[in-house]
């Protein structure tokens, strides 16, 4: 008897967690509307049901609906599913009036919604229809903006990542984009996106698809409050209509939205000044690792040897500098080569960044390198760290014995010992000049061919000079000539680039904006697309070629992010040298 008892009980609790997991809502678009506005309304359920049972809408007229709207999904082996039914209403005069509860059957369980209450006020100036296509397509298409951390330190990596979410009410067919944010505050870098990939999610609570648009890393370069512009985009939307064809397919509409993340504010944090090492330079990561190696330990005078100064491990590796290194005064030092192997990926930059010295020592002797410092803050503990090579004896063994050489235990030589002059023996100092011949240059065949040559070119000269005066007559022809070629020198990277169509647009780009600098005398800051065009149309271009030249600057900005064709590449190439041969021409 205990036994059934406890098992009616656990039974009876599994029974009431499989219902709590059913969800059925109504929610609706607006809570305050204009008597000459409209209103939807969509009841959702996250099982599926019969027996659907609307409010009675006694204070509006319907207009539309319902519209069924059904998502099934599998993500990760968890199914995902979502039914919705959506009205369209009209109210019939003003106040506050509340919508009904609706009623589901699932699993032969009644389900029922909140009401909602709904305040009708009077007409407003600009009206947004519930049932138009454009008010569908705003509420149904979302660009959203999702910043990893919104409270960095000075130099701190964040991510920025652009979403677009898409309701399945609707369908995308066509997007580009119109403004890029431009991150003046901040060091940013783009991560290369292979491609566009549709996934599953949810917005506000509602089942949408999204795709990924866009990454960017971004190292705020000023503390306080720091502003992210928005990336905006034009968006070609299809939404289904009350029109069918004979078959019973809904017709579609599409609608143009311009859609934008909206500006985010991050608050960046200064860098803490107590515990600030003197030797700070900016360096900001978590455990980095320094080092400071050499390429042997025991020489001979004169010879070289290199001394490798690196710092490895995720920060901001591109941003700040290495420690110099310090050598005795009887060693000569060159400067060093940089050199960096670093990767951004969504935790920031990592990899090594290293100066590398060449040494020669000149005497024969003991050399100790001194320890060298370098100070960092790390993110993981929020507090500074200094990181000290050991020192590095250097013996040199043969060679000769001027001056004093250090011992391993004393400090550098502070006198400088004259560089050995064996090191410059490969100079030949005795010369093995030989005469060009006993015989006499007068009278000889060279010396009446030289003295026949200006009697012969003066014919050259003529021809040449006709030639000339005749061209700089053409002044079309020469501008034209002058046009094209400075076209292709500007356009000569993007030329070699074809083909590959990262490199192309890129070089692309930087002709366009070089041949603006140097053609209009403007700075990189001054290139924003409106500045541009007002610049041509007020040197006298002609408002065809400024939209060309514009349109360009679109193209490798779109290009970035979405797969172009070899044949594109070749007319955007093309389009370019024309392009600028014109403004040449008319400027």
């Amino acid at each position: 008897m205990k036994s059934k008892i406890l098992f009616l009980a656990f039974f009876l609790m599994i029974s009431d967690f499989a219902v709590a997991q059913v969800q059925f809502e109504a929610k609706a678009s607006k809570t305050k509307l204009g008597v000459n506005e409209r209103l939807r309304v969509d009841f959702t359920m996250n099982e599926d049901g019969d027996n659907f049972n609307p409010p009675s809408f006694s204070n509006f007229t319907v207009v539309g609906g319902p519209n069924q709207a059904v998502s099934n999904s599998w993500v990760n082996g968890k199914r995902s599913y979502s039914k919705t039914y959506s009205y369209f209403l009209a109210p019939k005069k003003r106040g506050k009036f509340t919508i009904g509860q609706a009623e589901i059957t699932i699993e032969e369980n009644v389900y029922k919604t909140t009401p909602l209450e709904i305040e009708v006020t009077a007409a407003v100036d600009e009206p947004t229809d519930g049932n138009n296509s454009e008010f569908v397509a705003s509420e149904n298409l979302h660009l959203v903006a999702e910043i990893s951390n919104t409270n960095p330190y000075l130099n701190e990596a964040i991510t920025v990542v652009y979403k677009l979410y898409v309701s399945p009410r609707i369908n995308v067919s066509d997007w580009r984009q119109i403004d890029n944010p431009k991150f003046s505050d901040f060091w940013s870098q783009n991560i290369d996106m292979q491609r566009l990939q549709v996934e599953n999610g949810e917005y506000e609570g509602e089942p949408y698809r999204y795709v990924v648009l866009r990454k960017t890393v971004l190292y705020p370069q000023k503390t306080g409050k720091l502003n992210i512009e928005p990336l905006t985009l034009a968006v070609s939307v299809e939404v289904p209509t009350e029109r069918r064809d004979i078959f019973g397919n809904r017709f579609y509409e599409t609608v143009d939205k311009t859609v934008a993340a909206g500006n985010r504010t991050i608050n960046v944090k200064p860098l803490p000044q107590e515990g600030k090492p003197e030797g700070f330079t900016g360096a900001v990561g978590k455990n980095l690792i320094f080092k400071v190696n050499v390429d042997k330990r025991e020489l001979n005078a004169t010879e070289s040897l290199e001394a490798e100064v690196q710092v490895s491990g995720r920060g901001n590796l591109k941003l700040f500098d290495l420690p110099p290194l310090t050598v005795p005064a009887s060693m000569e030092k060159y400067e060093p080569e940089y050199a960096e192997d670093v990767k951004t990926n969504l935790n920031g930059m990592q990899g090594s960044i290293s100066n590398t010295y060449t040494l020669v020592p000149q005497t024969k002797g003991k050399y100790p390198i001194p320890p060298v410092s370098f100070s960092y803050f790390d993110l993981a503990s929020e507090s500074y760290k200094t990181l000290t090579s050991e020192e590095i004896l250097i013996d040199v063994q043969r060679g000769p014995a001027k001056g004093v050489a250090s011992n391993a235990g004393s400090g550098p030589v502070q006198q400088q010992i004259p560089a050995i002059t064996s090191q410059f023996r490969y100079i030949k100092l005795k010369t093995s000049l030989k005469p060009l011949g006993e015989s006499a240059f007068i009278g000889s065949p060279l010396f009446w061919s030289l003295f026949a040559l200006p009697l012969m070119l003066i014919p050259l000269a003529i021809i040449f000079g006709n030639k000339r005066k005749a061209m700089a007559g053409d002044v079309r022809g020469n501008r034209v000539r002058k046009a094209d070629k400075l076209a292709r020198k500007y356009l000569s990277a993007a030329k070699r680039n074809l083909g590959d169509q990262k490199k192309f647009y890129e070089s692309l780009e930087r002709a366009l904006h070089n041949y603006l600098k140097a053609k209009l005398h403007i700075q990189t800051s001054e290139m924003s697309k409106e500045r541009i065009q007002d610049l041509l149309i007020s040197n006298g271009v002609s408002s065809e070629t400024v939209t060309d030249f514009v349109k360009l600057l679109e193209s490798c900005e779109f290009a970035r992010y979405t797969p172009a064709s070899s044949v594109a590449m070749h007319q955007d190439y093309d389009k370019a040298v024309e392009v600028i041969s014109e403004i040449d021409k008319q400027v």
